[in-house]
């Protein structure tokens, strides 16, 4: 994941320096006339209980405060910053560190002044200001936050006691299990038996004709076939010396789709239909449909090729 950049906003008017640290001018939080207690979006943070905070920041943005609970104009700012965290309704957790108590964690993001603020998404920590702020400034922060969480798919939800909600967490869908024919063309190609596993696509189209996944399937398995001791050397120079010969440009071309090379396995064969009989355009006509059901209908090459398939044609 790359590390999410929101713009940050330094602004130090109104930080205390942690050098000179002036006495308490304000009650501890939760007591009266102090900042609120921790609860809900709100969390108190300490040295051991840190990387708790981390690891949930994968599940919703955390926004760090480094704050002196006890300094009267610090303990207001942490106030109004939790205000402003609760409006997002629990997608974003607000986790309050004293400094003072805990110097460990403004230590390890050289944090030199109150109220410092940093986001940590899925543990990225992004400095966002030190300083306080106003909570227009703060929210459009704050939102800057939340999309770069969105970005790198931080999208969960805090539940009432403020962790991670269980039905946030996307579970791994079960997958759905394959039709018997299906599975036994799995279960051949696992067990290289690319026969079996071409008898088995075969037979479910014949009972669903309509089956896009099984005549996708029987497509590749063929190619698998057809390719499987091929010398891709010996091939390659029997289509230079021999461009007239269909079946070394049918080769070719198979080991070019299955190498990756899809422009130049549709275009070799799309430029070679003019040359042909009759017979040979049904041939290769046929093979370029197999390539189409390789690829996919959602192809961007596959229109193209279709199109020039049926001017070559008709």
């Amino acid at each position: 994941m790359s590390q999410p950049q929101p713009d940050p906003r330094l602004d130090v008017r109104g930080a205390v320096d942690l050098s000179s640290l002036g006495r308490p001018t304000a009650p501890p939080p939760g007591e009266p006339g102090g900042a609120p207690a921790a609860g809900g979006n709100v969390v108190d943070v300490t040295t051991e209980t840190f990387g708790d905070v981390v690891e949930l920041s994968a599940r919703v943005p955390v926004v760090v405060l480094m704050w002196l609970p006890t300094d009267d104009a610090v303990a207001r700012f942490g106030t109004a910053l939790g205000a402003v965290v609760d409006r997002y309704e629990g997608r974003m957790l607000l986790a309050r560190a004293d400094v003072e108590a805990h110097p460990q964690i403004a230590a390890a993001f050289q944090v030199q002044g109150v109220p410092s603020v940093v986001a940590l998404i899925s543990g990225q920590p992004v400095p966002l200001f030190q300083g306080i702020l106003d909570d227009a400034q703060v929210g459009g922060v704050l939102d800057q936050v939340l999309q770069a969480a969105e970005a790198n798919g931080v999208t969960g939800r805090l539940d009432a006691e403020g962790g991670a909600a269980d039905d946030d967490v996307a579970a791994e869908p079960e997958p759905e299990p394959l039709p018997p024919l299906h599975q036994k063309a799995y279960d051949a190609i696992d067990a290289g038996d690319l026969e079996g596993a071409i008898a088995a696509y075969t037979q479910a189209l014949r009972e669903d004709p309509r089956d896009a996944a099984a005549s996708a399937g029987l497509a590749n398995v063929r190619l698998l076939a057809r390719t499987a001791t091929m010398d891709l050397g010996a091939v390659r120079a029997a289509a230079a010396e021999r461009p007239a010969d269909l079946q070394a440009q049918l080769d070719v071309a198979d080991l070019d789709l299955a190498g990756g090379k899809v422009d130049d396995a549709l275009g070799r064969l799309v430029e070679l239909l003019p040359s042909l009989d009759a017979d040979g355009k049904e041939t290769v006509r046929t093979r370029l449909v197999e390539y189409f059901e390789i690829l996919g209908p959602e192809d961007p090459r596959v229109g193209p090729a279709r199109r020039a398939l049926a001017n070559a044609l008709y």
